[in-house]
């Protein structure tokens, strides 16, 4: 490029010079020295240096057909490593921050990218009141990029609201066990609660009677206070209010400034009928007080139930297991089984095997926060005595005789086997 072909802005720092033939003269008429051209051309490329921009893609690493994802992307993890919070005084490190924000500052933006591909810097150096294609404004979109990690909604001023120092309570846990009869049936329990509570006397916001929380001199109420780091003005919580832009100098005398005072209470506890082993019922609202005003947490009660004497359950369905004689088992019989809601006759048909299960509807449990039950599953097995009389012996015996069986081996049932599969 010669000098001549250069802007305005350089014709005001340098003295215009005209061609005659060979040699040059400048204004005045008087030739100037070697020394002073060389000077002036010395001063040129020192002004041409500093003017000089890299191209936008290239500073961030993509290529000109890169996707808006990808411009993202490139931009988040420079911007991750040059950021000035990671790099303090460091001077290099915030030149390199100001000059990826200023490429993605006009690659990010669809029109400005457009231009920039047609005309190259000089498309979009008027754009903007600061450095040539940098907006400040481009910082408004940013929360979407880096969220809270660097607080760039308070960077150039914007944003930066006071914290209220109202907070939600905590939730509180409380165990509760129950007889496997009121897990099934529902029953109302009561649960003994230690908790804080807001304080009656200064209903919670801390201060004294007849006073008031005043506005905190570390941040003159704005709940932040501010400071600059190179390129940037950068907003933190206040270390003093913690964000509330108050502070209490005069606390309540009950609560200590607290604005809570630890209770203790009884909670009534409807326990639904159906509920299981670990069931969590929530109590909203009867958790943690809330501190300075906020509202209160959620109170938790998880169930522990005791096991049954002889059933099991799973799901909404109930599992006993009850012995019948050989007799019973071949004949057929009719028997009294047990059930929670007392007892229930069960028909045993003649050649029974041991192991059978006989199903009996609605004998189960209540289905939890719905309509119907379970039911109840009767398995039989054929109890054989441990010792015999005489006459047992003489009988038995007799009845193997007209009752004879091959003792060889069998072919297992694919039942049988699918048995085996989950014990």
């Amino acid at each position: 490029m010669s000098l001549l072909a250069l802007g305005g802005a350089a014709e005001a720092s340098f003295p215009r010079v005209q061609r005659t033939g060979v040699c040059q003269q400048s204004e005045t008429g008087q030739a100037p020295s070697l020394r002073k051209l060389i000077a002036t051309t010395n001063k040129w490329g020192e002004f041409l240096a500093a003017n000089t921009k890299r191209d936008f893609y290239e500073v961030l690493g993509v290529t000109r057909a890169a996707t808006e994802v990808e411009i993202k992307s490139a931009y988040r993890k420079l911007a991750m490593t040059y950021h000035p919070d990671r790099n303090p005084n460091n001077p290099e490190a915030e030149d390199k921050f100001k000059e990826i924000t200023e490429a993605y500052a006009i690659l990010a933006d669809g029109e400005k990218r457009s231009l920039y591909d047609r005309f190259g810097h000089a498309g979009v150096g008027g754009s903007t009141g600061g450095p040539a294609g940098f907006d400040p404004a481009i910082f408004q979109d940013f929360g979407d990029i880096f969220g809270d990690i660097f607080g760039f909604g308070d960077v150039f001023g914007q944003g930066g609201r006071r914290r209220s120092r109202a907070q939600r309570g905590a939730d509180l846990r409380e165990d509760l066990h129950l007889e496997f009869e009121e897990a099934v049936f529902g029953t109302d329990k009561q649960v003994n609660v230690r908790r804080h509570e807001t304080c009656d006397a200064c209903r919670g916001n801390g201060a004294a009677p007849g006073k008031a929380p005043v506005s905190c001199r570390s941040c003159n109420g704005r709940g932040q206070v501010r400071y600059q780091q190179g390129f940037f003005s950068i907003a933190r919580t206040c270390p003093t209010c913690q964000g509330a832009g108050s502070v209490v100098t005069d606390p309540c005398p009950k609560c200590k400034g607290e604005g809570r005072l630890l209770r203790e209470r009884v909670v009534e506890a409807q326990v639904p009928a159906g509920v299981e082993d670990g069931t969590r019922i929530r109590f909203s609202g009867l958790g943690e007080a809330g501190a300075f005003g906020g509202p209160a947490g959620d109170l938790y009660v998880v169930l522990h139930v005791k096991e049954h004497a002889f059933f099991e359950r799973e799901g909404n369905d109930l599992h006993c297991v009850v012995p019948i004689s050989f007799p019973q088992a071949a004949m057929g019989t009719e028997i009294m089984v047990p059930t929670l809601e007392g007892e229930h006759k069960l028909k045993i048909p003649e050649g029974t095997q041991s192991g059978t299960p006989f199903r009996v509807r609605n004998k189960g449990v209540p289905v939890l926060n719905g309509h119907g039950k379970g039911d109840l599953f009767v398995e039989v097995r054929i109890q054989t005595p441990g010792k015999l009389s005489k006459r047992q012996r003489e009988l038995l015996a007799e009845l193997g005789e007209l009752s004879p069986v091959e003792n060889k081996p069998q072919r297992r049932s694919l039942l049988g086997r699918v048995k085996d599969m989950f014990v």
